[in-house]
């Protein structure tokens, strides 16, 4: 072997051993940079996050615009929960300032409704009581919303009957529904599912409600329920007006009202309510409905926690 060829040879060999050290020195400082920055994450995460490295390097600037992000977020969620706080108190003091006022209006109303009247006076008496009672109503349904919104009630979840819980709702619509000759029919099930039965009872029966505004005199309303492997649903069906194609993602938007029904009674927050509180369990709505064929609103609620 010549000079040059063991030259060449030399110099190919010292290549490959700096190639080989640059990869494996690459490798191990990548490796370290990468654990760093894992446990600035991990530490951000425990709230235990501050800046260790000062100098110029790359992964001090990344460390230094973590902190300016969780400074940021930090600044976030405190102004966060100071708004919450102010709506909460916002809510009760509506709540309070409303409910004597209204009542007594409700009160002074019924007393006047006793009295010997003209027809005329009658009249507006009864017109008066009419609007204090939505009045009420509404107010009601904005404090109950605005309280399931900001978490100040909690609901609470357990393995409870479906059958109790339709019981429930059907003695509450019954009135309603004997005032208009409407059938509620409600099929017999022995299924449970997990849910809050208060405000459940709440959210069934607003769509129910719904059901027998918008069913013509005479119609009919049937309840089932069906067990499936997650959830258990329960199939409001009506024979009413029913609800065009266009308006089934809308009916669940606060206070939408459909123009065909803007002269019913309503204020457009049942169907809304409703949502939040079947959402706020860990199931959900859904709709099938044509117009003037009748709807199917069905109700999905988790069968376990």
């Amino acid at each position: 072997m010549g000079t040059f060829d063991y030259i060449c040879l030399s110099f190919a060999l010292c290549t490959a051993v700096i190639a080989v050290c640059s990869v494996f020195y690459y490798r191990r400082k990548t490796k370290s940079t990468l654990k760093c920055a894992s446990k600035m994450i991990d530490d951000a995460i425990l709230g235990n996050f501050s800046e260790s490295v000062f100098d110029e390097s790359l992964l001090s600037s990344v460390e230094s615009k973590l902190a300016q992000y969780l400074n940021s977020c930090s600044v976030s969620s405190k102004n966060l929960s100071a708004e919450k706080d102010k709506i909460k108190e916002l809510i009760a003091d509506i709540s309070h300032q409303t409910k004597t006022p209204v009542s007594n209006i409700l009160l002074y109303t019924q007393l006047l409704g006793e009295q010997d009247l003209s027809e005329e006076s009658s009249q507006y008496v009864s017109n008066l009581s009419e609007q204090a009672q939505k009045l009420s109503f509404l107010i009601e349904s904005l404090v109950k919303v605005s309280r399931l919104e900001t978490g100040i009630i909690s609901l609470n979840p357990k393995q409870s009957d479906v059958a109790s819980l339709l019981s429930t709702v059907t003695s509450q619509i019954s009135p309603k529904a004997k005032a208009k000759n409407i059938t509620v029919k409600v099929c017999e099930t022995t299924e449970k599912a997990c849910f809050d039965p208060k405000w459940t009872a709440e959210a069934v029966y607003n769509i129910l409600d719904n059901a027998v505004k918008y069913t013509p005199c005479g119609g009919s309303i049937e309840i089932s329920a069906t067990a499936f492997e997650l959830f258990c649903r329960i199939d409001i069906k009506d024979n009413g007006i029913g609800i065009s194609e266009d308006e089934h993602t809308k009916i669940f938007s606060r206070f939408y009202r459909s123009p065909k029904v803007a002269e019913s009674e309503g204020v457009g927050i049942g169907l809304y309510l409703a949502r939040e509180i079947v959402s706020g369990e860990g199931g959900y709505i859904r709709v099938s409905s044509v117009k003037d064929e009748g709807s199917v609103f069905s109700i999905h609620l988790p069968r376990e926690a």
